[in-house]
């Protein structure tokens, strides 16, 4: 019997969502079939069967949200393949070991604590800072047995059972789980249960203090409505009273995913902005000189942004502690470039999918990963290692002209470059005889939000002078060539 756990989708994330099962028990599935579709924070993906067999038990239902870990199915091997209902009857010890050892782990949340320094050899290893934060539990088991009311393998029933997630808002809101009739395997609590139970709850109580309102002041009171937690966006809106024309939006996941990692970061590093001018004439000529040609061969356009992105490689060699992470009181220097590039989603969200070994790439390779990577974002079609390990990360708001922005720094690292819009100027010009007059050239500005933690803004200012400095007088049609 192969057990099917919820891997590990990136560094941070410690649960996922199962939206779609692709074989059901008692179907055959070859090894790297896809098996089932998960949704996480930083990715959607499919994930393929690790072994050929048939499926025995699903123990998790779509829609439903379980952590890192979480037996989610059975398969039995494909030499040993047995019938469905033989499949199902061997499975449901395994079902309730498995759901005792991992439904129950995070009965409580862990305070959060700081990170251990790292050991020698992790210093050559990308380190996420912000593990401490996340939902794991580390609680020991001793501390389980004693959690009382929490821990639903004391209530000794298929429907107490449910997920760390589950379990966790349900306590938040102050509601039995004995209340609830679970519609998941073995009548097991989902998360849409647990939803469904917190809605009725909240519309109860509002109920009363509409009630309440009416009877000390003779007229109703303007409706209040509550947003309830979801993962999917709601494509409808509820009217915030009768006379406004306001309305009530619940966050997406992603967008939820988004507020709790940026709050995070701005908590964790004390972030400062330094910007720069640069002159990309250089660069200018070289895209319209081969900008047909390019598109032609390539099938996109030549845009700005890989040669951006060479320059950072660059100057990052010259500069390492900016391609660097926070670990407790160590700074963890990477001498390689992991080039995280933020990817809009429709302005549904972001997603930073990562150019591993960018410092190896010369322009054009650069452009191509780039391009890949935004557009297997956008269908949803990123691997799970495809946007872990980032060390320093590029967001590119000027494609709608802005001016400079402020951007966060995406942790555990220690600074972002914000490239923003490139437009026809006047500048000031120098021949070779000292003489200077006025021209036109394409001109922006590269502004770094950085970790005052790591370094200085001396430091900082003498990285973006290199990257200025690349950008302005490197040979760039001899890396087109």
């Amino acid at each position: 019997m192969t057990e099917i756990l919820l891997p590990q989708l990136g560094e941070t994330v410690s649960e996922g969502t199962i939206t779609r099962w692709f074989k059901q028990p008692g179907e055959q599935v070859t090894q790297d079939e896809p098996l089932y579709e998960v949704s996480t924070d930083k990715v959607d993906t499919e994930v393929p069967a690790p072994v050929a067999g048939v499926v025995s038990e699903i123990l998790v239902a779509e829609g439903e949200t379980v952590e890192v870990g979480t037996l989610l199915a059975q398969l039995e091997a494909a030499d040993g393949a047995v019938s469905v209902e033989a499949a199902g009857s061997e499975g449901v010890s395994t079902e309730e070991e498995a759901e005792e050892e991992v439904g129950d782990v995070a009965v409580k949340s862990p305070e959060p604590k700081s990170p251990e320094p790292p050991t020698a050899k992790a210093q050559n290893a990308f380190i996420d800072t912000t593990s401490a934060y996340s939902p794991k539990s580390d609680v020991p088991s001793s501390d389980i047995a004693d959690s009382g009311a929490e821990s639903s393998a004391a209530s000794g029933t298929d429907s107490q059972r449910m997920s760390p997630v589950v379990r966790r808002l349900l306590f938040k809101n102050g509601i039995d789980p004995a209340s609830i009739t679970g519609t998941g395997p073995k009548s097991r609590i989902t998360r849409k249960d647990a939803e469904a139970a917190v809605r009725k709850v909240r519309s109860a109580a509002e109920a009363v203090k509409k009630t309440a309102t009416v009877s000390s002041t003779g007229r109703p009171s303007p409706a209040v409505i509550a947003p309830v937690a979801s993962d999917g966006a709601s494509q409808t809106s509820e009217k915030a009273n009768s006379s406004s024309s306001s309305e009530i939006i619940p966050l997406s996941r992603i967008r939820k995913a988004t507020a709790e990692h940026m709050v995070r970061s701005k908590a964790t590093s004390p972030h400062v902005l330094t910007a720069v001018e640069a002159d990309f004439e250089e660069v200018e000529k070289a895209r319209r000189a081969h900008r047909e040609e390019w598109k032609a061969e390539e099938g996109f356009n030549l845009t700005y942004l890989p040669f951006i992105a060479r320059a950072v490689c660059d100057a990052l060699d010259e500069y390492p502690h900016i391609n660097a992470t926070v670990a407790g009181e160590e700074l963890i220097v990477h001498h390689s470039v992991n080039l995280a590039v933020a990817v809009d989603l429709d302005f549904q969200g972001l997603i930073a999918p990562v150019v591993h070994g960018a410092e190896n790439l010369r322009l054009r390779a650069m452009a191509r990963q780039i391009v890949d990577l935004a557009k297997r974002a956008r269908a949803k079609q990123l691997r799970p290692e495809e946007v872990a390990g980032g060390t320093f990360t590029i967001t590119n708001p000027g494609q709608w002209g802005t001016m400079m922005q402020f951007p966060i720094i995406n942790q555990p690292q220690v600074a972002i470059l914000s490239t923003d819009g490139i437009k026809r100027k006047p500048v000031v010009v120098s021949d070779r005889y000292g003489g200077e007059s006025i021209a036109i050239h394409s001109v922006g500005v590269l502004a770094l939000a950085w970790d005052h933690r790591a370094f200085d803004g001396a430091y900082v200012a003498a990285f973006l002078d290199a990257l200025r400095g690349i950008i302005e007088t490197r040979d760039w049609e001899a890396e087109l060539a």
